[in-house]
C-alpha cells in the first residue's frame, strides 16, 4: 500500500518583513543619514575625521544632542517646547548677571538660574494642563517673553550686550572643573560636555523604557484621554517634563556659558527649532507616543557632521539647512511608517 505525499517545500519569509522590521525603528533614519554624511564629508575633508576635527563636531553635537534629547521626551508625551531656547540664553544671562556686576558667587547664581528656569518650565507645564490650549502656542508666548525680557533688561543691568570677565567670581575653579574642562587627546580638545551629553542620554532613555513614569509618558503620548481613563497621572507627568526640559535648557546654557566666561544676551527660537529637528531626525514621533532617545543622540551628531562638514567644504553655510531639510523629510516619511504600525498592532 502507498500513500501519496505532498512534497515539502520550504516557504521563505516575505522579503519586505525585514525592511519593514527595520523602517519601523525610530532611529532609523538618523543612524542611515549619519552613515551618509560621515562617508560624503569624510571623503571629501579628511580632517573632519582627525581627532580636532572629531572634538569640534563632538563639541557642537553635545550641547545639540541634551536639548535634543529632551525635546524628545517631551515629544514621546505629545508635547512641544519652543521655549528651551530662550531658556537656555536666558538662564545663562541670568548667571552672568548675578556672578558679574552684582558679583555673586558663581554657585548662588547657577542656582538662581536653575530656579528661574523651572520657574518658565512649571508656567508652561502649567498653562497647558489649565488651559487646554496646544503646547506650541503656549511655549512660543513663554519664549517671546523670556527672549524679550533677555535682550531688554540685560544691557541695562550690565551696562553692555556682552558681560565677560565670569572667571573672577567666587567658587568660578570648581564650577569650571564640573562644566568646562577639557581633556586632549590625539591633538583634539574633547569638553566635558560629552559627558554630561552622554549621561543625559542614558538618564532619559532609562527614564523612558525602564520606569512608570516612562510608561505614563508613552501613554499619554499615544492617546491623552485614554491614559487619563486609565489612571495616569497626566496633568503630573506633563508638569514634570516641562520641568525637566527647562533643566536641561539650563544645562546646556550652563555648558555653554562656562568655557567661556561670557555671556550675550541674543536668545533666538532658531536654537529651539535645531532641538526639534534633532529629536524628530532621531526618531519621536510628532504625534506622540513613540521615540528614541539613543536615537535623538544621532540625530544630534548627524546635524553636527553635516554643518561643520559644510563650513569645512568651503560651501555656502546654507547648503547644511537643505541637507537637513531632507533629512527631516525623510524622518517624517519613516515617522509614518512608524505610526501606521503602532496603530495596526498596539504596544502593550
Amino acid at each position: 500500500m502507498t500513500v501519496d505525499r505532498l512534497p515539502f517545500t520550504r516557504v521563505a519569509p516575505p522579503r519586505r518583513r525585514v525592511v519593514d522590521r527595520v523602517l519601523a525603528r525610530p532611529s532609523t533614519a538618523a543612524v542611515l543619514g549619519l552613515a551618509v554624511v560621515v562617508v560624503v564629508f569624510g571623503l571629501r575633508v579628511p580632517e573632519l575625521l582627525a581627532p580636532e576635527g572629531l572634538a569640534g563636531v563632538l563639541d557642537a553635537a553635545a550641547l545639540l544632542g541634551i536639548g535634543g534629547v529632551m525635546v524628545g521626551l517631551l515629544l514621546v508625551g505629545g508635547h512641544f517646547d519652543v521655549s528651551i531656547g530662550t531658556v537656555t540664553v536666558g538662564s545663562a544671562a541670568l548667571t552672568g548677571v548675578l556672578a558679574g556686576p552684582m558679583e555673586w558667587g558663581i554657585w548662588p547664581a547657577l542656582t538662581v538660574s536653575l530656579g528661574a528656569s523651572l520657574a518658565v518650565g512649571l508656567a508652561n507645564g502649567w498653562l497647558v494642563v489649565r488651559t487646554g490650549l496646544p503646547s506650541f502656542l503656549v511655549t512660543l508666548a513663554t519664549a517671546l517673553v523670556v527672549q524679550g525680557t533677555t535682550v531688554s533688561a540685560l544691557p541695562l543691568v550690565a551696562g553692555a550686550p556682552r558681560i565677560t570677565g565670569l572667571d573672577e567670581a567666587p567658587g568660578w575653579s570648581s564650577a569650571s572643573a564640573l562644566f568646562g574642562s577639557t581633556v586632549e587627546v590625539g591633538g583634539g580638545v574633547f569638553p566635558v560636555a560629552l559627558l554630561w551629553w552622554l549621561a543625559v542620554t542614558a538618564l532619559a532613555g532609562w527614564l523612558l523604557w525602564r520606569t512608570r513614569f516612562g510608561n505614563d509618558v508613552l501613554a499619554m503620548g499615544g492617546s491623552r484621554r485614554a491614559a487619563r481613563e486609565l489612571g495616569v497621572p497626566v496633568r503630573r507627568t506633563t508638569l514634570v517634563l516641562y520641568l525637566i526640559t527647562a533643566a536641561a535648557g539650563w544645562l546646556v546654557g550652563t555648558l555653554a556659558l562656562v568655557p567661556v566666561a561670557s555671556v550675550a544676551g541674543t536668545p533666538s527660537l532658531t536654537t529651539a527649532i535645531d532641538f526639534v529637528v534633532v529629536a524628530v531626525i532621531g526618531g519621536c514621533l510628532l504625534t506622540g507616543g513613540y521615540g528614541s532617545m539613543a536615537g535623538a543622540a544621532a540625530g544630534a551628531l548627524l546635524f553636527a557632521v553635516a554643518r561643520r562638514g559644510v563650513e569645512l567644504s568651503g560651501w555656502d553655510a546654507r547648503w547644511s539647512q537643505v541637507l537637513l531639510g531632507v533629512l527631516l523629510l525623510v524622518a517624517l516619511l519613516v515617522g509614518g511608517v512608524v505610526r501606521g504600525r503602532l496603530r495596526a498592532a498596539p504596544r502593550s
